[in-house]
């Protein structure tokens, strides 16, 4: 069963709102900023919207460091927030005649910039790159998305370090060299107005879902499309106090995806604590907008078969009472032999995989409902009902087996190989202890260092899925203290 999702589909924000100028040719002039400037088209696009401003003689300074208090007036400009009703911040060095005062207010409300450790705000202090970097992500909710990282100077900078990387991935700016980032290196007021104008034209369209859209006070992502093609989510971590856990929704191609989120309800709150979504893209007036549809039905989910040695032919699926649902099931096969195939209805199953050599693996497969997510909880059980096991240390040879040992398994030692021989009754799973009464130790060693070990026995783990059974051996090791 689907619905439409309507209860929330108020409460989301298609962004892409920001206001974004066609760049003509600007009516303002600084002597200082040529048109040949990399930031002369940026820097001209603020001041005709009034977003920026220069100097009494005429100049824009574009060499200044741009400071905290200058950064946070221009960034709550450009993002539209209210700074007629605003809170005291209680940054000492903030007073209310500070001209950034309500900037900075409206920007500490939102959680999108705070002080130093001593409760300073330092509005005079040069804003540094990584702080820019922080700044930017939250104020203009830009996607969390980390490509890759090639700087090798953010270690130290972990609270901007996932939003260097976000920008960095938008293409909104880049290092300082292909393998250095200086985040504690100031900004300029010509370099500040480029990466304002690159983050309003980077942002791409998305969604964003807060916990209390749904009335949650907490969400994360528990599923999506496993190839990531059609859309990308992100989860934001609230800071308490100031915002909410929220996911943004990324749109990359056409088509439909699932997501599958859940949460915490509020207090009071009769809501489940999942939901499920398909993700609808289209393109419309040529931009990718996402649209959501909860559903309540379950997906075909890929099951992974793997263990066996040799590439598949075919692949034969029957019910577990042997009803055969396919000659031909529909499979994928990667570089390392693991088998993908697909499972749309709950049950329990066998596939049987047949292999270019000729021989046959067959595979239990159980799909359980998981009302939660889309995809059923999937166990996949091996068959092999014989397992051997060699001895490689001095052993004598004597052992006791668990009490419960004949009922699951069938065991016996051949002394002039020192080897046992394991093979399930198909009566009951479980484990077996085989205790040896002595303690067996080993010794290897490569070109870097010696590895040692030390057991007393094995542990023969049974276990049964219908008909299909596998049996496992491992040493009863002692714990590496």
């Amino acid at each position: 069963m689907k619905k439409r999702l309507l209860t929330v589909a108020g409460a989301l924000m298609l962004a892409g709102s920001l206001p974004v100028a066609s760049f003509a040719e600007s009516n303002k002039k600084f002597s200082d900023v040529p048109s040949t400037k990399h930031f002369a088209e940026a820097v001209y696009d603020l001041a005709d919207r009034n977003i920026i401003g220069g100097y009494p003689d005429g100049t824009f300074k574009p060499g200044n460091p741009i400071t905290r208090g200058q950064a946070a007036a221009i960034i709550a400009k450009m993002t539209n927030l209210d700074m007629d009703n605003v809170k005291n911040p209680g940054f000492k060095d903030v007073s209310t005649s500070n001209g950034s005062y309500k900037a900075i207010a409206a920007l500490s409300e939102k959680g999108i910039i705070s002080g130093y450790g001593d409760g300073r705000f330092g509005p005079n202090d040069p804003i540094k790159r990584g702080q820019m970097a922080s700044i930017l992500v939250k104020a203009f909710d830009l996607p969390r998305q980390v490509n890759n990282d090639p700087f090798t100077d953010i270690w130290n900078s972990l609270s901007h370090r996932e939003n260097i990387l976000a920008i960095y991935a938008l293409g909104i700016t880049t290092g300082t060299t292909p393998t250095t980032f200086s985040p504690n290196a100031p900004i300029t007021r010509g370099q500040a107005a480029k990466m304002l104008r690159a983050t309003e034209e980077a942002k791409p369209p998305m969604m964003t879902i807060k916990a209390s859209d749904l009335k949650w006070t907490s969400v994360r992502v528990v599923q999506t499309n496993e190839d990531n093609s059609i859309f990308k989510a992100f989860k934001v971590t609230g800071k308490e106090g100031f915002t909410e856990d929220k996911i943004q929704l990324v749109p990359l191609k056409e088509g439909t995806g699932m997501l599958n989120l859940q949460g915490t309800p509020s207090q009071g709150s009769n809501v489940k604590d999942y939901k499920k979504y398909y993700v609808h893209v289209k393109k419309v007036n040529g931009e990718l907008q996402l649209t959501l549809e909860e559903a309540e039905d379950m997906a075909s989910t890929p099951v992974r078969l793997y263990g066996h040695e040799g590439n598949v032919k075919s692949i034969t699926l029957s019910t577990m009472d042997g009803k055969q649902l396919s000659d031909q099931v529909p499979f994928k096969e990667d570089k390392y032999s693991i088998v993908s195939i697909s499972i749309d209805q709950p049950g329990q199953y066998i596939a049987t995989l047949k292999l270019a050599d000729g021989k046959e693996v067959r595979y239990g497969i159980e799909a359980k409902v998981n009302e939660k997510q889309f995809n059923y909880d999937i166990e996949v059980l091996m068959e092999e009902p014989i397992a051997v096991y060699k001895e490689v240390a001095e052993y004598k040879g004597q052992y006791k087996l668990s009490p419960n040992a004949a009922e699951i398994a069938e065991i016996t030692f051949d002394a002039d190989t020192k080897t046992f021989h394991v093979k399930a009754t198909g009566k009951k799973a479980g484990l077996v202890q085989v205790d040896y009464g002595q303690r067996l130790t080993s010794q290897s060693c490569d070109d870097t260092d010696c590895y040692f070990s030390a057991w007393s026995g094995l542990i023969i783990d049974v276990h049964q899925m219908g008909s299909i059974v596998n049996v496992y051996v491992k040493r009863d090791a002692e714990i590496d203290h």
